[in-house]
């Protein structure tokens, strides 16, 4: 438990006061908040707005209608502990003994060395990994339950069980007994301040600090390639960037991202910026960034966002350049609007499109993933009253539903850490941006959940109508590159894939590796961090498709410019912001990225 050389050490007692001051200052005034907010939340009248408890109510029901399943499951665990007795018994007499159950390879919460060399945490580990597994199994074992309320139930059971983790609580932690016994539980009293300021800042919601906020600045050290805003309206900036060669691409780029988060994921630091990367190979590079819509922008619709997104950003670009063609890229749902706003095109007989790239995109919402677990009628409702009373969704919903998804990555290793370790987070721009959160329009949202996620009417030719046009996907002959992450949580490669089904045109499909962002920016180093697959064929099983495919290390950004350069249009001198028609309104990243939710 201990190394044997620490020393326990006796707190300064000025500095426990002045702690224990401010966390009563702060604790009076969070529960005089709280109190004050009780009659305006229960208004709402959603006292299971998730809809968690008649899933699990069916799962009870039915897993009580066979008995004698219940009673093998029983048997089940109590022969593992058995077998775990024996097991540690063994090592307690001095005998070598496999352990009956291990973590899996990539379960980071019992890498310390007591939890292997130590029989006590040894003994805890094992009893939560092997309840834990038993846990899973038998909910997923349940028969009777339709697809979605499996689904459901296996989710939030995972959430439960992560939670009861051993590593997550302060006596069975050997890290945190550990630093309690060399700081004299300082870090425990740190640890209580460090929850209430997360509480205070999250106006009593738990809001977990996952980086110092203080040490980053958007366009001071994070999104920082040059550039200038060219147009602006009420939904988006649109940023071009100032090049770095002497001649460019003829077709200039432009890059949709997701307005659930803001753009400069693809524009962090230097060593990793797709934006700045892409400049440097000769291609002019226009950016939108989406605002932060207050309720002001309530009833924006998908119509107005894609209006006033992409259309617009082709208008701008053309006076911007001269340069009426482009190549785009659509990121997430940014790639989901770009899809629609394609098919709105060709049916208007616009081709000004003439390359389309697809960042971790689903078009067919049939099996969104894990994110399915949150959207079923009542859960869509729910949101709709909640978003009606505000004019928009709080980007923080969204981000705790993302956490959620790698609780222990993004939920658990934080409270350990600020919580029960007393230690401030490390500052890491990735986790910086993933604070960053953005609002959601009442309007938009929910035409965007009902109509994809919940309906899925947009692969439906015809299933959604904007600006008095059909949309069908199925008439899209535009040449597609599609990259998708092998590890992707919340846009799952194997639907992402059926794309590769729809469209009319030329489709390339590409697989990186890891997940939703860091799949994406992956840039090219030595030595390489991800690799990627292709596959010249594109059968309609996905996992064919895997079967087919070349493993390559690295970076597929080398790839995509290989493809994009083949709808280039050839070279021109190099392009300046303002230049153009259109004049500068001020410097990158421009002033919508920088309104945050507290703003």
């Amino acid at each position: 438990m201990t190394d044997g050389k620490s020393k326990p050490q006796t707190p300064d007692p000025e500095r426990v006061a002045e702690m224990v001051q401010d966390i009563s200052e702060k604790s009076q005034k969070l529960v005089a908040d709280f109190m004050a907010r009780q009659d305006s939340d229960n208004s709402l009248g959603m006292a299971d707005p998730m809809n968690v408890g008649q899933a699990f109510m069916e799962m009870a029901q039915n897993f009580a209608a066979d008995p004698a399943k219940a009673a093998q499951a029983q048997m089940t665990l109590w022969q593992g502990y058995m077998d775990l007795w024996e097991s540690t018994t063994n090592r307690m007499l001095g005998g070598d003994a496999a352990p009956v159950v291990t973590p899996a390879a990539d379960d980071r919460r019992f890498k310390a060395a007591d939890w292997q060399e130590n029989l006590v945490f040894d003994h805890i580990k094992q009893s939560y990994l092997m309840t834990a597994r038993w846990m899973s199994d038998t909910v997923r074992d349940v028969d009777g339950l339709d697809e979605k309320t499996a689904a459901k139930v296996d989710f939030h059971t995972r959430q439960f069980i992560d939670a009861l983790a051993p590593t997550n609580f302060a006596m069975t932690n050997p890290d945190v007994i550990r630093a309690t016994t060399e700081s004299g539980g300082e870090n425990l009293i740190k640890g209580l301040q460090n929850l209430l300021d997360d509480l205070e800042r999250g106006k009593g919601q738990l809001a977990i600090k996952m980086t110092d906020p203080d040490a980053f600045e958007v366009g001071g050290n994070i999104a920082t390639t040059p550039g200038k805003v060219v147009y602006q309206n009420a939904l988006m900036q649109l940023i071009q960037y100032s090049p770095t060669t002497e001649t460019v691409y003829k077709r200039p780029l432009l890059i949709v991202p997701p307005w659930i988060n803001k753009f400069y994921i693809l524009d962090l630091r230097e060593k990793n910026s797709f934006i700045k990367w892409a400049v440097s190979q000769g291609i002019t590079v226009f950016v939108v960034s989406w605002v932060n819509p207050d309720s002001e922008l309530a009833a924006k619709s998908f119509e107005d966002y894609m209006l006033e997104g992409p259309v617009a950003a082709l208008d701008a670009i053309e006076k911007a350049t001269g340069s009426a063609e482009v190549n785009a890229i659509g990121y997430c749902i940014g790639g989901t609007l770009m899809s629609a706003t394609l098919a709105y095109l060709t049916a208007k007989g616009d081709d000004r499109v003439k390359s389309i790239t697809f960042f971790t995109t689903m078009v067919d919402f049939e099996d969104p993933g894990e994110l399915g677990v949150f959207i079923d009628e009542e859960q869509i409702s729910a949101l709709e009253e909640r978003m009606e009373k505000d004019g928009y969704l709080d980007g923080s919903a969204m981000a705790t539903t993302f956490n959620m998804m790698r609780a222990n990555d993004l939920i658990w290793s934080f409270v350990i850490n600020n919580y029960l370790l007393g230690k401030d987070p490390f500052p890491f721009d990735l986790l910086y941006w993933n604070s960053d959160s953005t609002r959601m329009p009442a309007e938009m949202h929910g035409y965007y959940l009902r109509k994809m996620y919940h309906e899925n009417k947009l692969v439906e030719p015809g299933g959604i109508t904007l600006c008095d046009v059909p949309i069908d996907l199925g008439s899209l002959k535009t040449p597609t590159f599609i990259l998708s992450t092998k590890e992707d949580h919340i846009a799952p490669w194997m639907s992402t894939y059926r794309a590769t089904q729809i469209y009319k045109g030329s489709v390339r499909f590409c697989l990186a590796g890891s997940g939703h962002i860091a799949g994406v920016v992956n840039p090219p180093a030595d030595p390489p961090k991800y690799g990627y697959y292709t596959n010249n064929r594109k059968p309609k099983d996905p996992a064919k498709w895997l079967e087919g495919a070349a493993w390559h290390d690295g970076s597929w950004w080398p790839e995509w410019e290989k493809w994009l350069s083949r709808h280039g249009g050839g070279k021109v001198p190099a392009r300046v912001p303002g230049d153009g028609a259109l004049k500068v309104i001020e410097d990158a990243p421009g002033s919508y990225v920088k309104v945050a939710l507290k703003d």
